[in-house]
């Protein structure tokens, strides 16, 4: 890559066609010129060295690369000598965005990072924001407990579509069907709860958008028990099939030492036998009161991580029961902070649809109090403020430590946001799970990180 630059002129025949020559507002301005590029590098040095290597590109837009990421493989014959990752084709500024939005308002920008995992970003970010408040022991207990509710929810659906999806890129089509209809019980949950199957905004600062709807938890039940039966069948089509193994045993092969190296969280890390989870390391709301096992595999390789989602989405239903006498003996609490210079309305579960503000909320602020009415008005059009400082808050997401360090300056909305995604760390073991490999294992490697481009690229 070569960088030339120029003040308010020309370089190597580009210049910035949206500086005017001469202008006062670009005297002095510097224009920045980039060309080359990996593709190039490779290129040269191959003529150089009158080498006969083969180099592929692998994606942006391949069905098994998991969205638009790009590997560079360079091949001997069927074997990866090197590989590279091509990532930013997803780019959404979403962490810029943030900083123009209000505080509250940035929850509908991290929920569409990674969006398998929307509810992690959620928390990671609310959480983060308690902190800068100083309100993380006034979150109501309720909130909290719901708030599990969903990550659990979302754990197990991330889960499910990373199993369908690696396994359909093996050939495994069945495995796809079921994963996904195991899926739908999930988001059918998560749908009566939030409004929404995805991109749901529901986590605020301060507890939770609203509370249960009526009848809720006896279709958890139902689900609980769907998704075991699903899961179960899972189980026959993967563990013990014969040509699975074949594909997965020994393949993506990275230990302990390559995992601290690089930073690599979440099943990833745990099938390398350390039981590192945040869970139980750090535990954030209330999950120090569940009873959980934190799953590993000594194998260091796809298997092993393929085993590890399925034992995960296990302990995710037993934590998922656990919340549910919670959930009834905690009937009729608040599920937002009672501070109203923070907290946004959250009695909305209350119309006919299930959706809508409260009446008597409506009613006060229509009618009833002009104050109220003003209130609400900058609440939500200005947002609140937060007291200088940085904070960083981190959970245990799907696919590993998933966190938020948030920068305020004592306005109302953040100074800086920016987000550990662990698909973003974790893509950085491509290279050490497959040079060595069958150019037919870097799909199974990749499938066995499970990265998410919308999380990486942000």
């Amino acid at each position: 890559m070569t960088t030339t630059s120029s003040t308010n002129e020309t370089t190597d025949g580009y210049g910035d066609p949206y500086a005017a020559t001469g202008s006062d507002d670009t005297e002095g301005a510097r224009v920045y010129n980039a060309s080359g590029g990996d593709w190039d590098d490779l290129v040269e040095e191959a003529a150089a060295l009158h080498d006969e290597r083969i180099v592929v590109n692998m994606g942006p837009q391949h069905p098994s690369t998991h969205g638009v990421l790009r590997l560079i493989l360079e091949l001997d014959g069927e074997t990866v000598t090197e590989t590279r990752a091509g990532i930013g084709y997803l780019h959404t500024g979403i962490e810029k965005n943030m900083e123009f939005r209000t505080w509250t308002q940035g929850v509908t920008f991290c929920t569409r990072m990674d969006y398998l995992t929307p509810m992690f970003q959620e928390t990671a970010y609310c959480l983060a924001i308690e902190k800068l408040l100083g309100i993380t022991d006034q979150v109501p207990e309720r909130a909290s407990i719901i708030r599990v509710l969903m990550m659990e929810l979302t754990r197990i659906s991330s889960h499910f579509v990373a199993m369908g999806t690696g396994g359909m890129e093996l050939g495994a089509t069945t495995v796809m069907t079921v994963g996904f209809r195991e899926r739908e019980r999930i988001l059918k949950v998560i749908e009566l709860i939030t409004g929404l199957r995805m991109n749901n905004a529901y986590i605020r600062p301060g507890g939770v958008a609203q509370d249960l709807p009526n009848g809720v938890v006896s279709e958890i039940r139902d689900m609980v028990e769907g998704v075991r039966g699903g899961l179960h069948e899972f189980e026959l089509l993967l563990t013990e099939n014969p040509v699975l193994r074949g594909r997965t045993v020994d393949v993506g092969y990275l230990d302990l030492t390559g995992c601290m190296a690089l930073g690599i969280t979440g099943p990833v890390l745990r099938s390398t036998g350390l039981p590192h989870d945040l869970r139980k390391a750090e535990p954030y709301c209330g999950y120090e009161t569940y009873d959980f096992d934190v799953i590993t595999r000594d194998s260091c390789d796809a298997y092993g991580r393929l085993r590890i989602r399925i034992d995960e989405i296990h302990e995710s239903l037993k934590i998922i029961e656990q919340t549910i006498p919670r959930l009834e003996a905690t009937a009729g609490q608040p599920v937002m902070v009672q501070d109203k210079k923070i907290a946004w309305p959250a009695q909305l579960a209350v119309m006919s649809d299930g959706q809508g503000n409260s009446l008597d909320h409506i009613r006060e602020i229509m009618g009833e109090s002009m104050e109220s009415l003003i209130h609400h008005f900058k609440l939500v059009t200005e947002g609140f403020r937060v007291p200088p400082g940085q904070a960083y808050a981190a959970v245990e997401s799907a696919k590993g430590e998933l966190g938020c360090h948030l920068v305020s300056d004592g306005g109302t909305r953040p100074y800086r946001a920016h987000f550990r995604d662990p698909s973003f760390n974790n893509l950085q073991a491509t290279a050490a799970m497959c040079e060595g490999g069958q150019i037919a294992d870097v799909i199974v490697a990749v499938a066995s990180i499970d990265p998410v481009m919308g999380g990486v690229d942000r």
